[in-house]
């Protein structure tokens, strides 16, 4: 018979377990593709306004020393194991009769990006961010980009932790076919849009605006006694196909026709159109009634590309360099995060952080553990939420060892050795400070965005006044001093020279050397590079003209961490246990073959005595 007593037991316990469910907050990480620090106007230039943006980011902290790597794969792998892109690798141990054992060390992602021809991919032995939140009970989203490699199903997001996937798999797409031709290789042009594992034909839907739409859709459908992690991963504003590399609406185009320059009008256009997508995500959480218990962290996963390869004009001013160099514009990006959950919000957060603290510091805010102890990243929460001084005084760039370039900050002084092109390390992209819009203009676009409707109302001045920190300036008094990296390492102070300008090598040459004794550290644990270059089994042709994994997953290959060590470990078992058995028979065989000669020994000896005393 239930007692007042079991009753009152069964209430406290079913409450705690209710409140236990709902404090689990929500989280949702969105990254835009190749956006450069100039190309937001919260850091200070009105050419292209993000008011969506502008809205999240002065509600919360601005980021405003957030640190990526170069390029889009290393970067995006960083994102979510929490580790250098340099580590980021499976060890394979070779065994060698009868007990040495030798290490092996055959990945790296620190290498270039991974095209969709490319037989490589994120090893399975690492454990992503999505597998932590899957464990923890979180349903987990992919919406938008992969890009970590999918030459084999295993190696794609629902295979990864990820129990819902929409998106394409490659670098990029076209923004209206979602087509992706390579027009350097001889092969046929692909679809590559799917909703998990299968493709899903939504030709014609502008790209940001159909990952947006998805976006909203599955937070406004979502159970929400379950915690939400979604990672939105936008094509834009990175360029679409090479024979058609810039797209948007006209009548979005049109909007930012005092831009004289074509590409970057359209450029603009491709931002505005994240812009108006993010506060329609902002809206829907808010719509929802979660945002109260809900994380938003915006960034880039780069610098923008303002010349080069894949260029849309973008624009890191004032930094120097752009994407894929180790210059503060390529690694260097616009970021901010939002929540109700942190306790001193609109604000601008001077202290360094990388990208591999995304995953521990949202792991914290959910209360998740990490078991793996070689993670680059630190949890950054309590800087975030309550303005304690970092833990982080070291960002590495990259070491770039096939192209033979490297970078490294340490307590505020920068080492940049070699360089990936002299042409592309000056100071690229325009100021946008022709611009006449006045802040009155400005603020009236603030209000009238959708975030901004969906946030707690903000005063003009405070806007004005995190605006003016939030914008980074060259001192116009620091002389500008000859650096060539290729030649000689150039060294700055970040701190008091963030654009990269005196180069103090000269005057501090134990800097220098300290620094590269960083770099040699680091690389002293870097793993080869994992790049295997075209496999022809790819072509598009072969699978109905869209993009798919062309080669059979493998038992053994690149498994997750526990039964990857299970297998290994048995393997060594088996290899010592049968070095044992072979040594052990060729202990017994020495052995037996001493005493059989022995034996002989003694009988000839015997023998010899009695031939001996025979013949006295």
């Amino acid at each position: 018979m239930m007692t007042l007593r079991h009753i009152i037991i069964l209430i406290i316990c079913c409450t705690a377990a209710f409140c236990e469910k709902s404090e689990k907050p929500n989280i949702i990480i969105i990254v835009a593709d190749d956006l450069g620090f100039n190309d937001v106007s919260f850091h200070g230039s009105l050419e292209i306004p993000t008011p969506n943006i502008d809205s999240l980011c002065y509600n919360g902290v601005i980021l405003n020393r957030m640190y990526t790597a170069p390029l889009c794969s290393p970067s995006r792998a960083s994102l979510i194991t929490g580790k250098n892109s340099i580590k980021l690798g499976k060890i394979i141990m070779i065994v060698s009769l009868p007990f040495q054992f030798t290490p092996y060390i055959n990945t790296g992602m620190q290498h270039y990006v991974i095209p969709s021809d490319e037989p490589w991919a994120l090893p399975l032995n690492e454990k992503l961010i999505s597998n932590y939140f899957q464990d923890a009970g979180y349903r987990t989203a992919l919406i938008g980009k992969w890009h970590l490699g999918f030459y084999k199903q295993q190696f794609t997001p629902n295979f990864r932790g990820f129990s819902d996937f929409f998106g394409y798999l490659g670098p990029y797409i076209g923004y209206y076919d979602h087509s992706l031709i390579m027009l350097d290789r001889n092969y046929s042009r692909g679809y590559d849009m799917r909703r998990n594992t299968e493709p899903e034909n939504r030709t014609g839907t502008y790209a940001t605006d159909l990952f947006t739409n998805e976006a909203v859709d599955l937070i406004t459908n979502h159970d929400s006694d379950t915690p939400l992690f979604m990672l939105l991963t936008h094509l834009a504003p990175h360029t679409g196909n090479e024979d058609r590399p810039m797209e948007a609406p006209e009548e979005t185009i049109v909007k930012f026709s005092y831009i004289k320059e074509e590409k970057r009008r359209t450029l603009a256009a491709m931002v505005s159109k994240l812009d108006e997508g993010i506060g329609k995500v902002v809206k829907a959480v808010q719509d929802k009634g979660i945002l109260n218990n809900t994380v938003i962290l915006f960034m880039s996963d780069n610098g923008g590309p303002s010349f080069g390869i894949h260029s849309t004009e973008s624009s890191n001013y004032p930094l120097r360099g752009q994407k894929g160099g180790v210059w503060e514009g390529a690694c260097r990006v616009p970021a901010c995060i939002y929540s109700p959950l942190i306790q001193s919000n609109r604000r601008i957060s001077n202290e360094f952080m990388h990208i591999t603290d995304i995953l521990p510091t949202m792991a914290s805010i959910a209360n998740i553990s990490i078991t793996d102890k070689s993670l680059d990243g630190i949890n950054q929460w309590k800087t975030i939420s309550e303005m304690k001084p970092t833990e982080r005084n070291e960002i590495l760039y990259q070491i770039e060892s096939v192209l033979g370039f490297s970078g490294l900050m340490i307590n505020g002084w920068k080492l940049v050795n070699g360089s990936e092109n002299l042409n592309f390390s000056g100071w690229l992209g325009g100021s946008g400070d022709y611009m006449e819009t006045s802040f009155e203009e400005y603020i009236n676009m603030i209000e009238q965005s959708i975030a901004f409707k969906s946030l707690p109302k903000m005063e003009s001045e405070i806007i004005k006044e995190l605006m003016k920190k939030a914008s980074t300036m060259c001192n116009k008094n620091t002389p500008v001093t000859k650096c060539d990296p290729k030649s000689s390492p150039c060294l700055f102070n970040i701190i008091d020279d963030p654009c990269e300008m005196n180069n103090l090598a000269e005057s501090y040459p134990e800097k220098v050397d300290f620094l590269l004794a960083g770099l040699k550290r680091y690389s002293e644990v870097m793993l080869p590079s994992i790049r295997k270059f075209s496999d022809p089994l790819c072509d598009p042709k072969n699978f109905n003209n869209t993009w798919n994994w062309w080669r059979k997953d493998d038992a053994n290959y690149d498994l997750v961490p526990d039964v990857r060590d299970s297998i290994n470990m048995k393997i060594i078992l088996c290899i010592i246990g049968l070095s044992f058995i072979l040594t052990g028979c060729f202990v017994l065989f020495e052995m037996m073959k001493r005493k059989e000669q022995a034996r002989l020994r003694n009988t000839e000896k015997s023998n010899w005595k009695q031939m001996t005393s025979g013949s006295n």
